[in-house]
């Protein structure tokens, strides 16, 4: 294989391949990228066997074939060329890309061990790959990373009111975005590790997207994500959100936010962040004997009939009030042991559930 393209169309190939690449693996090949050029174009493929990254650009083949190169060593090696065309040539051992000055030289992996790959076809829909996109983005925060408790690494795919509905957990806390009007085939549990990365990988203004008993597929006219579809009954969780409220309180959410990095500084996620809600806005307090502490008032718009105190994880606090889209959070509590609800205050596509902290 011999082909040559400009360095940046290079890179940004072989960039989005290499997010399907897992950091460790017993099985070496899944460090690799498998390359193939022909017909002026070439077909870059990434996978570790739950996330499938394909990707292709159009290049100068001058010598059609297919090779098995390490992936990450591949991707900085072309990254770090001078700006220009930049030529990649395989043989039986070594992938050799030159620049416009410097040369590396990279052991080739065995092209016949890379594992063989389900590339048929699934009945997908077109739908707004901005909105999904910022949907899935909302949601993936409140997944779980605990390969444990595989059913809480998925978001869950299902029919919403007149759409799409998408919802995470990790058992302390729960995200659901409504997503109206957007269609969806199929329905199940999808790998959050893999939806992280739809918007870098084939991101686009329009997506085909489906769901199979074994497969989620996104493609876009940048190439296919395919992720394994994970076995199991995702929790019953419509039963934890409360009907009704008796405190709310809006505040900004870039003031709230600020207001946690500061308590970062004294707190990790282990220490709770307190918040006095009441007139006027919220009290936000952390304590850590061994450091210190910090204290500041938020101005919110308070409805209630008393205030109430509640205790969060602030890394979690964060990352909710993080996801809602607009300018202003809405916290509607019931009481300081109860499930809170973190959405916007005109949004009512989006709801972020925490579990409080005793205190």
């Amino acid at each position: 294989m011999r082909i040559r393209a400009e360095r940046d169309d290079l890179a940004d190939l072989f960039s989005r391949a290499n997010r399907a690449l897992a950091a460790r693996t017993a099985l070496p090949v899944l460090q690799g990228l498998h390359c193939e050029a022909s017909a002026g174009r070439l077909r870059v493929t990434g996978t570790d066997l739950e996330i499938t990254i394909r990707t292709s650009g159009e290049v100068e083949v001058l010598e059609e074939g297919r090779a098995m190169v390490p992936g990450r060593l591949l991707g900085e090696a072309v990254r770090k060329m001078p700006p220009g065309a930049v030529t990649i040539a395989t043989n039986d051992s070594e992938a050799e890309i030159e620049g416009k000055g410097p040369r590396f030289s990279i052991r080739l992996l065995n092209v016949e061990d890379f594992p063989s790959l389900d590339d048929s076809p699934t009945e997908g829909v077109e739908v707004d790959g901005e909105e999904l996109a910022a949907g899935l983005a909302q949601v993936v925060v409140a997944a779980s990373s605990d390969a444990a408790r595989p059913i809480l690494t998925g978001v869950l795919f299902e029919p919403g009111d007149q759409g799409l509905r998408v919802v995470a957990t990790d058992g302390y806390r729960l995200a659901v975005r409504d997503m109206p009007g957007m269609g969806m085939v199929g329905q199940g549990l999808v790998p959050a590790r893999g939806l992280r990365e739809l918007a870098r990988t084939i991101g686009a203004a329009k997506v085909t997207a489906g769901l199979t008993a074994r497969e989620a597929v996104f493609s876009s006219d940048k190439g296919s994500l395919r992720l394994r579809m994970i076995e199991g009954t995702f929790p019953k969780y419509r039963s934890l959100l409360p009907e009704s409220y008796s405190t709310q309180v809006i505040v900004e959410k870039e003031a709230i936010l600020d207001a946690l990095g500061r308590v970062a500084l004294v707190a990790e996620d282990h220490i709770p962040v307190r918040m006095r809600i009441g007139e006027g806005g919220v009290e936000v307090t952390v304590t850590r004997q061994d450091v210190g502490a910090e204290a500041e008032h938020l101005a919110g718009e308070f409805t209630g009939e008393e205030e109430v105190l509640i205790a969060f994880n602030p890394r979690y606090l964060a990352d909710g009030v993080g996801a809602v889209a607009g300018d202003k959070i809405r916290l509607r509590v019931i009481d300081g042991l109860k499930p809170s609800v973190i959405d916007g205050d005109d949004d009512g596509g989006f709801l972020y559930l925490l579990m409080p902290v005793r205190i």
